[in-house]
Order: structure tokens, then sequence, then C-alpha cells
């Protein structure tokens, strides 16, 4: 524990205390002896993370609680049926080497935070494998992670208000069970506009 401790840059008693908020596993245990592990270091790191962004330890506590206690991840990160994203399940290294280490306890809070990963045992977890690509693709041309995520998140405000658009105008001129077969006509709409959205922006520039 003194060990594991030092390494994560906290005091012992802040690690006590963690443990008996269940925000950490458990130890292996051999006898007398705990043994902690780079899972509890990473997820000591990621609390770190998340502290700083402003999250509580309540709501810490809960999310650690939901995934040491083996609760569906995508039920988690707030995916339940119908959805036509495909979640992605990834080791710590093969998330790594996606983002050519840019993988730091700073970018995964605030992918944590936007319900784009969580962790399944020793795995990890990402929400949608189009936007595992995407976002990787982006990383691999210069774009660091932290501005991919930061778009992200302004991407989502705008998403959220398209889909609440478009379910408002079905819901007030379709029957009610429509909205799941429609959407495709939605994806269509906002898609078509981005891109001559891109081409005005594309335009300009010459």
């Amino acid at each position: 524990m003194e060990e594991l401790a030092r390494v994560a840059g906290i005091t012992v008693r802040t690690l006590r205390f963690y443990r008996e908020r269940r925000l950490i596993p458990p130890p292996r245990r051999e006898g007398r002896i705990a043994w902690y592990d780079d899972h509890h270091l990473a997820r000591l790191r990621t609390i770190a993370a998340l502290l700083e962004r402003g999250h509580t330890l309540n709501g810490i506590a809960e999310l650690a609680e939901a995934l040491d206690n083996g609760r569906d991840v995508a039920d988690l990160l707030g995916v339940a049926p119908p959805t036509e994203e495909e979640p992605v399940r990834l080791t710590p290294e093969e998330l790594a080497a996606r983002f050519e280490g840019d993988v730091t306890p700073e970018n995964l809070a605030a992918a944590m935070a936007l319900g784009y990963v969580g962790t399944d045992g020793d795995q990890i977890v990402h929400i949608s494998r189009r936007l595992l690509d995407v976002s990787s693709a982006l990383v691999r041309e210069g774009i660091p992670l932290a501005e991919v995520l930061t778009a992200a998140a302004r991407v989502r405000e705008h998403a959220d208000a398209l889909a609440a658009l478009f379910a408002d105008v079905i819901r007030r001129h379709a029957p009610e069970d429509s909205l799941q077969r429609l959407r495709p006509l939605a994806r269509s709409v906002v898609e078509a506009e981005l891109s001559l959205a891109m081409d005005r922006r594309l335009s300009k520039l010459d």
C-alpha cells in the first residue's frame, strides 16, 4: 500500500480512504500479503484526473461501484437498444497503440466524462467503433487527442439539439412508433447539411 501511494503521488491515508469508499478494487492477496498492480495505479490516476475536472467523489464512487460489480458497460455508458453504434473492447495497450501514446489520465478522464469509454475488468470498452476509428485517425493526422475530445464535447451539444429537433417534428407529424424507423432519414439530412457546410467553409479558404 505504501509503495502504491508513493507511485500515485498520494498519501497512504488517502489511499485507505479510497479503499473504504470502494473507489479502487481490493488487492490480490497471497496469505497476509496484499498485491497492487498497474490497474490499481491507472484507477488512481483516473480518479485524480476526474477530481481535477470537477467530478465529485460520490460520482466517481458510483461509477467505480458499477464497474466493479459487473454492471453492463453499455448500460453504464448510457447505450441501450435501439442503437446503431457498435461498442469495441480493447486492452489498455491496444487503446494506447490506437492513439500513439496520447492516452493520458487527463484524456482518459475526459473520454469517461463524455461517456465514450468505460472499463470492464481488464478491458476498456469504447461506446462506438465509428467514433473510435475517426478519433484515432484524427490523432494520426497530428491533432492532439485533447483537442479531439474538446471538439467532441461541442459536437455533442449540437447533436443533442438536432436529435431533439427531429424527434419533436416526427412525434408531432408521424405515428408514435415511427421515430426509430425514420432515424436514418434524420441522419441523412444532418450528413448532407454537414457536407454542404464543409463545402462552404472550404470555398472560403480558397
